[in-house]
């Protein structure tokens, strides 16, 4: 699973069948302690995140494809939580 962060959101005019009525988000990868992290995904939207919000993404195929319960559906990426609130442990 990957932390980021929403950045935008993804339109097109033309596309597989399985996105109609879906949401794409871009999602910066985030590394702890909020730096920014090393580039971006493309996610469905399952919950409802909007833009600057932080959130949960699962990166693969498979553990994608079962949430939204399609085993042929062409999906990598999909966000599957919304995160309130980050702590870390201080460094020993």
């Amino acid at each position: 699973m990957i932390v980021g962060k929403v950045a935008g959101t993804i339109f097109s005019t033309i596309n597989h069948p399985f996105y109609d009525g879906k949401k794409l988000l871009i999602v910066d990868k985030i590394a702890p302690p909020g730096i920014p992290g090393e580039g971006y995904i493309i996610a469905i939207d399952s919950v409802g995140a909007g833009i600057g919000e932080y959130v949960l993404v699962i990166d693969e195929g498979n553990s994608a494809r079962q949430v939204v319960n399609s085993a042929t559906a062409p999906l990598r990426s999909i966000i599957v939580g919304i995160i309130d609130d980050i702590a870390l442990a201080e460094s020993r």
